[in-house]
């Protein structure tokens, strides 16, 4: 006689939720929940089903409300960043523009490797009522919708027709999603009708599973490889990346880099893996990176790669490394990353990688020549030198971004993080800002997304609400995405944003002039009758006033001293609090020893272009193929 399978008859988009409320995480003997909440809008296409759900299982999941579906995106990423990857949210949508308002955020959290869930609303899976409000009639088949744009930036991706079909969706969702390897964006698109279809599912479905991550070791053979070369070493350089932080493997990389004599350059993910002062921490690296790291790199015999994905603000376009005999290292939990620039792979955990490294080449007693210790010296002491002048202040009503950058930095406690993510901004601070803590530095930059910051703060914010949290954000990316400001008030999660205002996109307009061409199109200005161009007065927009009628605490400071009584007055609020700054709109850090591939037209009959070609063409000569 068969076993009678208990079972429980729910709604495909109950059962979601369902199983979601009970999905957990267990690293070094630390278990949570992994789905912390739900953020939505609602629309038709969910808010019947999903919708309901939540409502109906509202002590199981929280939900949460923002402004834009693109920022709920974002702010899931951050969180998830912030959370070393180990909890997330999902995030829910309506069809048509309320599910394709979040595929800038899909792409931006598979890029950077961050866990986000999104389920948004589909067409209806039976086709009775098509076509649907908000459906595109694709003439080639009826099975497109727009959702399957999301496949290209999802890590994985599906449609539930029918409601078994999350028996084994589901699972596989999040088996990528916990998967410190394979983690991004996953999607699993929910048509209208079927979310709202019941079905008697297992009871054992619904059941506590907790997915275990486990720190790898690479194999004996190559971790002997990996040793040899270390050994073999005499200008060695490590560049840490974000996996250094996710794996936690903060002290363990200070371990190593003492105990071996081997300096650390800095990705934009993995800066504040050690503290700015700590001894072989050298700064960042690449076309945004500090001149220690830079001279460093381009002599280094051997890079170790730990956590990072190499992109070309990284290699600085594969030119920063000129030693001919220079070779590489791959430590990462992704078998794509550790096998980049032809580097000897070890496929496993940062932390315990480093660890079981150092252990075996203490013991032969290894370490750097001393020679090359007082060259890390001398190159950290002129690079502290060359920071403390640019930050500080030469003309006290007039500041610029970098004098911002420090007098925000000099105000901020040591725990305290900085949130950041396009414009000219990410370069100056990588630069510039001073960390202490592991955490007290959240770029996004794999994606460098306009709008991500201040929905990226509210992320971080909710992640560790005992940190103050500053954002800086340019004036463009402010009026790209500024609403999840009311979102934090709905939140009670208090951030102080900094608005440096500079006219424009200024960064784009050096990068367009270093190229040959002629100012035009970057600066936020009218467009001149006389011209027909966008050449007359810079458009005066007061931040201030547009901050303070969303609710936020808004306040302007045009010198140093307003600017440094504002971020007093800030620390006493208790609800989001807004600074406009103006600065100086044509004032810009320098690069140092580092290149980047942006191609000059090859043809132009303006001499400026045809000049910029011609070193862009002796530059990219130096480019190099490693393998």
């Amino acid at each position: 006689m068969a076993t009678r399978i208990e079972t429980a008859r729910m709604t495909m988009a109950q059962a979601v939720v369902k199983f979601l409320s009970q999905q957990y995480v267990e690293r070094d003997g630390a278990e949570q929940p992994f789905i912390a909440g739900v953020w939505g809008i609602f629309g038709h296409g969910n808010v019947a089903g999903i919708g309901q759900a939540l409502e109906e299982l509202k002590l199981e999941m929280t939900f949460h409300r923002p402004q834009n579906e693109q920022g709920m995106v974002h702010t899931a990423a951050a969180y998830a960043k912030m959370k070393n990857r180990l909890q997330t949210f999902a995030c829910t949508s309506s069809i048509g523009p309320g599910a394709t308002n979040m595929l800038t955020g899909a792409a931006m959290a598979t890029i950077n490797r961050l866990p986000v869930l999104l389920l948004p609303g589909d067409i209806f899976a039976s086709r009775l009522p098509d076509p649907v409000l908000q459906q595109l009639e694709y003439p080639l088949s009826m099975d497109v919708s727009v959702n399957d744009a999301f496949i290209p930036v999802s890590r994985y991706w599906d449609r539930i027709n029918r409601p078994e079909q999350i028996l084994a969706s589901l699972p596989e969702a999040m088996r990528v999603l916990t998967d410190q390897a394979e983690t991004g964006a996953v999607t699993i698109c929910l048509p209208q009708d079927v979310q709202a279809e019941a079905y008697d599912y297992p009871a054992n479905f619904f059941a506590k599973r907790v997915h275990h991550i486990s720190r790898i070791v690479p194999p004996a053979e190559d971790m002997h490889r990996a040793i040899e070369q270390i050994r073999a070493a005499e200008k060695p350089l490590i560049i840490a990346g974000g996996g250094v932080l996710y794996s936690e493997a903060t002290a363990a990389l200070s371990d190593f880099a003492d105990g071996l004599g081997i300096p650390v350059s800095e990705t934009q993910a993995g800066k504040g893996a050690l503290p700015w002062n700590h001894a072989w921490n050298v700064g960042a690296i690449g076309p945004n990176g500090s001149l220690a790291a830079n001279r460093l790199a381009r002599e280094a015999d051997l890079v170790i790669a730990v956590g990072t994905r190499l992109a070309d603000f990284t290699t600085a376009s594969h030119t920063q490394f000129q030693n001919p005999d220079v070779r590489f290292l791959g430590i990462n939990v992704s078998s794509r990353d550790a096998h980049k620039l032809g580097s000897l792979p070890l496929v496993g955990d940062a932390r315990a990688t480093l660890d079981a490294l150092r252990e075996a080449i203490s013991a032969g007693k290894h370490r750097t020549a001393a020679g090359y210790g007082d060259k890390v010296e001398t190159l950290k002491a002129e690079w502290d030198r060359v920071v403390d002048d640019l930050i500080a202040v030469a003309e006290p009503e007039k500041l610029t971004q970098a004098n911002v950058i420090g007098i925000v930095n000099a105000a901020s406690g040591p725990r305290d993080v900085v949130v950041c993510a396009a414009g000219g901004l990410p370069g100056d601070l990588l630069k510039l800002w001073r960390p202490v803590d592991p955490k007290a530095y959240h770029l996004e930059y794999g994606y460098s997304t306009m709008g991500y910051e201040i929905a990226g703060g509210l992320g971080v914010k909710m992640a560790d609400p005992s940190r103050e949290v500053y954002v800086m954000v340019g004036d463009g990316s402010y009026l790209m995405l500024h609403a999840e400001i009311v979102t934090s008030l709905e939140e009670g999660m208090k951030l102080t944003i900094v608005v440096v205002d500079n006219g424009g996109f200024q960064i784009i307009r050096k990068l367009q002039m270093s190229t040959g061409t002629p100012s035009y199109g970057n600066e936020l200005r009218f467009r001149d009758p006389a011209t027909g161009e966008l050449d007359g007065p810079y458009i005066p927009i007061d931040f201030a006033a547009n901050a303070a009628s969303l609710g936020a605490a808004a306040m302007t400071a045009t010198n140093e001293g307003e600017l440094r009584d504002a971020l007093e007055r800030a620390k006493g609020e208790t609800r989001t609090v807004v600074i406009h700054v103006p600065v100086q709109k044509h004032a810009s850090v320098p690069g140092f020893d580092s290149w980047w591939d942006v191609p000059v037209a090859e043809v132009s009959d303006v001499p400026t272009v045809r000049e910029a070609r011609e070193e862009y063409v002796a530059n990219e000569k130096m480019e190099r193929f490693y393998y």
